[in-house]
């Protein structure tokens, strides 16, 4: 089931072009909650609002690989918008001039139905002026996007990668069930981790990678860039073509894969600290950079 699921995905997904001018930046699984005890992403915001303002002065294109609001454990998006409106704020900015590419994951698949999108991203409540005013209008979500490469034959699958787990994909009703009502706040009161979660449970991380390695081989050698385990993955050019961006709620850091010049590399956004006690916000390579058409062949 879940080889036809991927399959499915594949052919079903919004093409986009991109050429050697492209400047492209992908992260996912940011998870941006309320600012509560449970949302993890507020403690790398100050991290992650730096590096996604310097693309955007850089020209560069964001693609959201899924989960970037968390919409499990919380229900309404109005306190999320409050903790960190100026993130959406940014993310206008390259909405306005379409720069902006977003797709769903489980934790935000209900931004899978586009009058839910305009609902809840398309305007804010302005509560100095009384208004309501434009926030993300007409924003589309897709399940995942093709990237085609000028003068190469074959592409890139984007995805968020929950389509390779069973109970995070066809079961995430359930799961949400769970997350809200058990292992939320087993969490907060015990230290419980969501057994459900590959980024929480080594076992089920490496089934999802497992199964969205066996499609690649299945499909000609298929080159995907992923999401939803957290763990960043970058092949060599001579080992099955799976990229994983990683996350946005590691300790201190963001992870993240940027293309520039029809080439790859895995990247990080972290602090630093001087002896001066000031604090620095840096960007450091991991992997690459690699030419695109070393996977693509």
């Amino acid at each position: 089931m879940i080889q036809k699921i991927l399959s499915n995905t594949y052919k079903k997904a919004e093409k986009i072009s991109i050429d050697r001018n492209s400047k492209l930046i992908f992260f996912s699984d940011c998870h941006r909650g309320d600012n509560s005890y449970a949302d993890d992403f507020s403690h790398n915001r100050h991290v992650y609002f730096h590096a996604l303002r310097n693309y955007y002065d850089n020209g560069f294109t964001y693609f959201e690989l899924g989960d970037g609001d968390e919409l499990w454990e919380n229900r309404n998006f109005g306190l999320i918008f409050k903790a960190h409106k100026n993130v959406y704020g940014l993310l206008k900015k390259f909405h306005d001039e379409k720069r902006l590419h977003m797709i769903f994951g489980n934790h935000d698949m209900i931004y899978s139905r586009p009058k839910i999108v305009e609902q809840i991203l398309g305007s804010y409540f302005d509560m100095i002026t009384g208004t309501r005013k434009e926030l993300l209008k007409n924003l589309k979500f897709h399940e995942s996007i093709i990237l085609e490469i000028e003068g190469m034959k074959k592409n890139i699958l984007l995805i968020h990668g929950h389509q390779a787990d069973f109970f995070n994909y066809v079961l995430w009703r359930f799961s949400r069930f769970l997350v809200r009502f058990l292992w939320q706040p087993m969490q907060k009161l015990f230290g419980v981790k969501d057994p459900t979660s590959p980024a929480k449970n080594y076992k089920e991380l490496i089934k999802v990678e497992r199964r969205i390695k066996k499609w690649i081989e299945n499909n000609n050698n298929q080159m995907v860039i992923a999401g939803h385990t957290h763990r960043p993955r970058f092949p060599e050019p001579n080992e099955l073509p799976y990229f994983n961006d990683g996350s946005c709620v590691h300790p201190r850091a963001i992870t993240g894969i940027e293309i520039e010049n029809l080439e790859i590399c895995l990247i990080k956004w972290h602090t630093i600290s001087h002896d001066d006690g000031t604090m620095q916000i840096v960007r450091t390579v991991l992997e690459g950079p690699e030419k695109l058409s070393s996977y693509l062949k």
